[in-house]
């Protein structure tokens, strides 16, 4: 027994934060329920004692904002790029196992016109001597899933703020290792929800905000993606990151997994309008998962040519669509959706109903305030009425550099500008922990014949009080955008 739980620590990646016991209330354990089941169940009845509210901490301000990333695959490759387009930050640290994906990074930074980077290389934990330099002041963080909170938690006890790629955390202890420790050193831990700044989600959350869906009664997001061909892409050490492979098959590993692996791109968006953490909170959650239908079979289809991927052949694999029904505190409900392997078209949903009105993104954007959908002249209407500060500041330089449409652009520079303005951050380490502790979470439930679960209060209680995110740029805005291409002598485009 010690053994296996030994093994199941090791494979789970699990943080080692101190907490005390609190029990909540969830399914009881079953008779036969495994070890690992029963484990996530131990770990979800812990509740730590605050130390620091991190809701609305506003760090002292960075006039420049010395960035580390650790991490230069496809989300890494076109992260440090961004960068090179946002005033006030300089790339001073470069971090990954792989010596192509460094020079990879380094030929983005000449191209800029910016000095090298110091490499950190060698080992899988060569992050530690990054996050304890003095080079960095925010640490990047776009690795495999596995390595998430560890280099996380380094950086934030190294003096650093991190940023971290979705999902954050895929256990329950990581979950609170990430809160206890960013509440005790008074560092951001941010999740780097992409989703939250797109721009319809951010026209819908405003939308929210100034009360034209009245009371917001039901929201429903997915991660709808046929991910095929990224799974099955033979990773090349020798080409630059950002070559669409996964290295060592990490993701394909994480699909082995009964759970929702990946629930943050519908449910972050969702939680924002709903002013999760911050007037309400997700009270309790049911899973449920289809069986296997495509990958195992897809695996055994493509493993004689692959010896790479033998180590998967006769491994059950996760069910094509996993679903999980979330009520909140408030009385409001969410559904959430995840399938990438089945052959249908990517859709993340983002679906909002209010006792006013409706907003729905995907396969087309619709809003409705009754029973028949607003027509093109109304849509621009609402679009030129509410579309909010930040996508008027730099939205057109968003689409210009990219990052899915420009999204990844503008969440990039609203952190940067929340940091040299000594702003408090849009998704604190509380949305991490809420949004990603929907993996274990809907492990249990599915586990379990899809009985309700308890969500932790990470928050324990401020929720209460805690206010509201800033949607406009208020006491910020002032980060300018650099376009390498298109700039005035200063090297500096004017996007107001």
């Amino acid at each position: 027994m010690a053994s296996n739980r030994r093994a199941f620590l090791k494979n789970m990646a699990l943080g080692a934060g101190v907490v005390t016991a609190a029990p909540i209330a969830g399914c009881t354990t079953k008779p036969n329920e495994n070890e690992q089941v029963a484990y996530i169940r131990e770990r979800a009845e812990r509740v730590p004692k605050m130390h620091f509210n991190m809701c609305g901490y506003a760090a002292p301000k960075l006039n420049t904002v010395r960035v580390g990333f650790v991490g230069i695959g496809d989300r890494g490759t076109p992260a440090v790029k961004r960068m090179t387009h946002i005033e006030g930050v300089e790339v001073t640290a470069i971090c990954d196992t792989r010596q192509a994906a460094l020079d990879g990074a380094q030929k983005i930074l000449s191209e800029a016109g910016l000095p090298k980077a110091k490499e950190f290389t060698g080992s899988d934990t060569a992050f530690k001597d990054l996050c304890n330099s003095n080079l960095v002041d925010l640490v990047y963080i776009a690795t495999p899933w596995e390595w998430h909170v560890p280099v996380a938690i380094a950086a934030m006890k190294g003096d650093k703020h991190a940023a971290v790629e979705v999902s954050t955390a895929k256990t329950m202890d990581e979950c609170w290792e990430m809160v206890e420790v960013s509440e005790q050193t008074k560092k951001h831990c941010v999740i780097l929800e992409n989703c939250c700044y797109d721009f319809f989600e951010l026209l819908t959350l405003n939308m929210a905000r100034q009360g034209v869906f009245g009371d917001l009664v039901h929201g429903e997001g997915a991660y709808i993606h046929d991910l095929d061909y990224w799974h099955f892409n033979k990773p090349q050490d020798d080409k630059p990151g950002g070559d669409g492979a996964y290295d060592k098959l990490w993701r394909l590993h994480e699909n082995t997994r009964k759970a929702n692996v990946y629930p943050t791109h519908g449910l972050g968006p969702i939680c924002q309008a709903m002013d999760i953490n911050r007037g309400d909170r997700m009270d309790y959650l049911t899973a449920m998962m289809s069986d296997d239908f495509t990958l195992a079979s897809r695996i055994k289809e493509l493993a004689p040519d692959r010896p790479d991927l033998q180590q998967f052949v006769g491994k059950q694999m996760r069910g094509n669509m996993d679903m999980q029904m979330i009520r909140t505190v408030k009385g409001r409900t969410i559904m959430i959706q995840h399938d990438i392997s089945s052959p249908r078209p990517y859709s993340r949903i983002h679906m909002l109903s209010g006792t006013k009105c409706f907003a729905q993104k995907w396969p087309l954007q619709h809003i409705a305030f009754g029973h028949d959908v607003a027509d093109d002249a109304k849509m621009k209407e609402l679009w030129d009425k509410y579309t909010p500060e930040i996508v008027n500041r730099v939205g057109e330089m968003a689409k210009k550099v990219g990052g899915h449409g420009g999204m990844d652009f503008i969440m990039d520079w609203r952190l940067i500008d929340c940091l040299r303005n000594g702003l408090p951050v849009d998704m604190d380490v509380y949305d991490a922990a809420a949004w990603s502790c929907i993996t274990p979470l809907s492990e249990w439930s599915i586990a379990n014949g899809s009985k309700p679960i308890d969500i932790p209060d990470f928050t324990r209680g401020a929720w209460k009080t805690n206010q509201p995110i800033e949607i406009t740029l208020k006491g910020g805005g002032t980060t300018g955008v650099r376009n390498i291409s298109d700039a005035d002598a200063k090297g500096q485009l004017s996007v107001h």
